[in-house]
């Protein structure tokens, strides 16, 4: 798989061309006897198969009052199935040195299983079985409850969960996105295992299932890996609809009091979404200004210059129904109020006049040349192409994606930056005891 690997590195950074191109048909679509479609990377440089997947509706699926109902299922997964209990299955898995797991975020439920070829058939089998025997032992559901509970104990003092969640909320209001992926202590205290085992009912099945796979396998018999590691799961997925919704809160203040000499900080505002024409615009000016790390406008000027944050930095996040550009940085209390106003700057002229012509090269530099950097190792890959199939991608995608990002113009730039930045919608939470920082909510 190294190999594989580098050989796909020195062709993308020579040629500046996908996986896929420089191989030729090497992702191929496989649609198994029992209609399961899944895109495939073959390579036998080592012993071994990756398969990701991933099912579409995740935690924001959970019922109101139920919040983490998801992510606990996804947990109790691997912690007992058929006739082997949490010891015996664990066993398995660490004996034959198969990784198995499964999580779930907003959007998703994801899983990943990465075994040596001569145990294809045992982790298969396991992974079937977790997927329609999963035993959910009461002592298992319970020790798993504990650790969440304490893991939200821990985070009621983390500024930077206060701080996501409090945005969370500002920002979209009584939304789904808005409830806490983990769920909250007084609605993971009730979840019972009738709810999980409806949950997994209700959310994994074949016909929102995205499967991926890398390794020493052909399509004729991925084919029947797949059939049997995910034919016993129901037809059809029972999802709500997710409604679109715009980021609220703009221009808002948030001030969370908590002792201590530092302030952290969360601000943004409305995004683009992945099928925005603007995207791998955006993209690039979202480099520019906050996503380029020591090369950003605002990492030079809050940081480099003025001496105010360790660190700042700013990223798109984009969801099923919703986007954001949002930043982050730290401060001492009494400079944390001049940090965001020197945010607020360069959010304003980046805003105002766009990126130069030098910036836009640079940024259009590093994201294509630095983009073969992520095919590292058949499971990255193997999420490489999960991530483009559940964004509706073709497998030409890898290749489309280093065009359009070399295909953005500097008026394109410009007017993406007048689109996107406006300092008087950033809606910022700061947690701490920021002087000079006046709330306003």
């Amino acid at each position: 798989m190294r190999r594989f690997v580098a050989a796909i590195a020195l062709l993308l950074l020579a040629a500046g061309v996908s996986p896929a191109h420089a191989q030729g048909q090497r992702i191929e679509a496989v649609r198994s006897p029992g209609g399961i479609e899944a895109w495939l990377v073959r390579d036998n440089s080592l012993p071994l198969l990756a398969i990701e997947f991933s099912w579409r509706g995740g935690s924001a699926q959970d019922p109101a009052g139920q919040e983490g109902l998801t992510a606990l299922m996804a947990d109790m997964l691997t912690q007992g199935a058929g006739t082997r209990d949490q010891q015996a299955f664990s066993a398995e898995l660490e004996n034959r040195s198969i990784a198995l797991g499964f999580s779930a975020g907003l959007d998703t439920v994801q899983g990943s299983l990465r075994v040596l070829s001569r145990d294809k058939t045992l982790g298969i089998t396991l992974l079937a079985e977790a997927l329609s025997q999963p035993r959910f032992d009461s002592e298992q559901v319970e020790r798993l409850r504990a650790n969440v509970l304490a893991s939200l104990s821990r985070e009621e003092t983390n500024p930077e969960t206060l701080a996501r969640r409090a945005f969370a909320r500002a920002a979209f209001g009584e939304h789904v996105y808005a409830r806490p992926t983990r769920g909250t202590p007084e609605s993971v205290k009730t979840l019972a295992t009738a709810d999980m085992r409806a949950q997994l009912a209700r959310l994994l099945a074949r016909d929102n299932l995205v499967v991926a796979a890398v390794g020493d396998t052909t399509p004729e018999e991925l084919g029947a890996l797949l059939d049997r590691a995910f034919g016993g799961l129901p037809q059809a997925a029972r999802l709500v609809p997710v409604v679109p919704i715009s980021i609220g809160g703009a221009g808002k203040t948030f001030v969370i009091p908590r002792p201590g000499s530092q302030t952290y900080a969360l601000f943004g505002h409305q995004g683009v979404g992945r099928d925005d024409p603007d995207l791998f615009a955006a993209t690039v000016v979202n480099y520019i200004l906050g996503g380029g790390g020591f090369n950003s406008r605002l990492m030079l000027s809050v940081r480099e210059r003025a001496g105010l944050t360790y660190g700042i930095g700013t990223g798109l996040a984009i969801f099923d129904a919703a986007a954001l550009v949002q930043g982050s940085t730290s401060s001492d209390n009494r400079t944390l109020a001049r940090a965001l106003d020197m945010v607020r700057a360069e959010w304003a002229q980046m805003g105002k006049d766009g990126p130069s012509e030098d910036e836009l090269q640079g940024a259009k530099d590093f994201l294509t040349g630095s983009y073969p950097l992520q095919f590292d190792g058949s499971s990255r890959i193997a999420r490489l192409m999960v991530s483009a199939r559940l964004d509706g991608r073709g497998r030409d995608w890898f290749e489309e994606r280093q065009r359009r990002v070399r295909a953005v113009t500097l008026a394109d730039a410009k007017r993406v930056a007048a689109r996107l930045f406006d300092p008087a919608k950033l809606l910022v939470v700061a947690v701490g005891e920021p002087a000079g920082l006046t709330a306003t909510e």
